[in-house]
């Protein structure tokens, strides 16, 4: 326990510890937050995902004020530091001596003698802070992306190569950006049991059944009053793309968290949503049944099965939604881009193709096998899907076309963060030739 820091500050650093272990944000935000009086949650959360988000150029801050270099920082002592700065330089509700000092008891409660140090480094900081210099854009667009912009260099430096320096630029600032939030609504009258209720939602010019809340609207009293799940249009642009037929056998193989099992759901047919554990599947069977008891008519039956090994064949669409790097979801899931390594890139790439091998399996002649994912790496997306065409040359596009034009790359969806307002994501719907074996 800490003398000054309030319970979200502590509750905050305890989170970014839980990230560097290996644990994901939102999913050790969710005890974390369930311990704090309701006051103090949003400033918890807007702490986390702000320093995950920042991170890059707060660390670039603090080299520039601290007497030794950062990696010689305890770890905890260094975000502690990373919160007083996000405080200091991002949330101007916060006066800076309270953002310095609870800092510091921060620091002072996971080293003692580090107490001194950090109040020496943030009090330069709060003195230096409109003196702070970043890599100039125009000369350096790699080193003021990697540090203004608070990117992993080697994703940067992809992104500069196959994007050019203005799209780079755009991108970087759309992840960096506080993600909105919508709710992909599963009955016709949603809309009219938001509006009954004085929710105000805005519909998604893109993506059907999609809806925009307004910043800081409580998300679990709009659950309560409508049948949806929160769900970026992105996600459920995929499943518009799918343009699953009527009275369809659909087989999700990899199908947590659910967002797309649902939306397939809500079709005459049937969805048999499957994924590795029944961990993995609790929260698509909460959703499910909130939502059924709200009035949903979803017809989805959930199985735990690999998707290397499919438990329900033949299906007449088959969507993998492959693991990824997550390159488009960035700016929702900050704590990813410092997660990801350039190595996981070619692990990735190869289980992806162990599942499309195992996809192929399961989808009928005449079928349709739709593979999807939310990063923006060519490896994992169109490079992907031309090695399967090559592979199934009894597969060919058959690209949707229940997606607006803006969104669709040839035979492809193309969902991307700096163009549309939303996450990235990619699909590719390709058509099992009938006379197939």
């Amino acid at each position: 326990m800490t003398r000054g820091a309030t319970a979200a500050r502590r509750a905050a650093l305890e989170v970014l510890r839980a990230v560097r272990r290996g644990d994901l944000a939102d999913r050790a935000l969710v005890p974390a937050l369930a311990g704090l009086p309701a006051g103090e949650r949003p400033l918890a959360q807007e702490l986390v995902y702000g320093t995950l988000r920042l991170r890059g150029r707060l660390d670039h801050v603090l080299a520039q004020c601290a007497t030794r270099p950062l990696h010689q920082v305890q770890p905890d002592v260094l975000d502690a530091l990373r919160l007083g700065a996000y405080q200091l330089l991002e949330l101007d509700g916060i006066p800076a001596y309270a953002a310095v000092s609870e800092s510091v008891e921060l620091a002072r409660s996971v080293a003692p003698k580090a107490a001194g140090f950090a109040n020496a480094v943030l009090q330069t900081l709060q003195r230096r802070a409109t003196s702070l210099t970043f890599p100039p854009l125009e000369s350096d667009p790699r080193g003021h992306l990697v540090a203004h912009g608070s990117h992993p260099e080697w994703l940067v430096e992809r992104w500069l190569a196959r994007l050019g320096v203005e799209e780079t630029t755009a991108l970087v600032a759309a992840n960096n950006r506080r993600p909105e939030l919508f709710l992909r609504l599963l009955t016709a009258d949603g809309p009219a049991r938001l509006e009954a209720a004085g929710i105000q939602a805005t519909p998604h010019p893109l993506a059907r059944g999609v809806v925009g809340l307004p910043p800081g609207t409580p998300v679990l009293p709009v659950l309560e009053t409508a049948a949806a799940v929160v769900q970026d249009p992105a996600a459920a642009l995929v499943v518009q793309y799918a343009d699953v037929p009527a009275g369809a056998l659909v087989a999700d193989l990899c199908a947590a968290p659910g967002g797309k099992a649902l939306g397939l759901g809500i079709g005459p047919g049937l969805t048999v949503a499957s994924d590795l554990s029944l961990g993995r599947l609790r929260r698509i069977r909460e959703n499910l049944e909130r939502t059924l008891g709200q009035g949903a008519c979803l017809r989805l039956v959930l199985l735990v099965a690999d998707g290397r090994a499919p438990a329900v064949r033949p299906a007449d669409v088959v969507l993998l939604d492959a693991p990824c790097t997550g390159t488009g979801t960035l700016r929702r899931h900050p704590d990813g881009r410092w997660r990801v390594r350039p190595r996981d890139l070619a692990a990735l790439v190869q289980l992806q193709r162990e599942l499309l091998a195992a996809a192929h399996e399961v989808v009928r002649p005449g079928g349709l096998l739709v593979y999807s994912t939310c990063s923006l790496e060519p490896e994992e997306n169109e490079v992907q899907v031309e090695w399967f065409l090559e592979e199934h040359p009894e597969y060919a596009a058959a690209p949707g076309q229940a997606v607006p034009a803006v969104v669709r790359d040839g035979d492809w969806l193309r969902v991307q963060p700096q163009r549309h307002g939303c996450d990235g994501a990619f699909a590719a719907r390709l058509r099992r030739s009938t006379d197939a074996g």
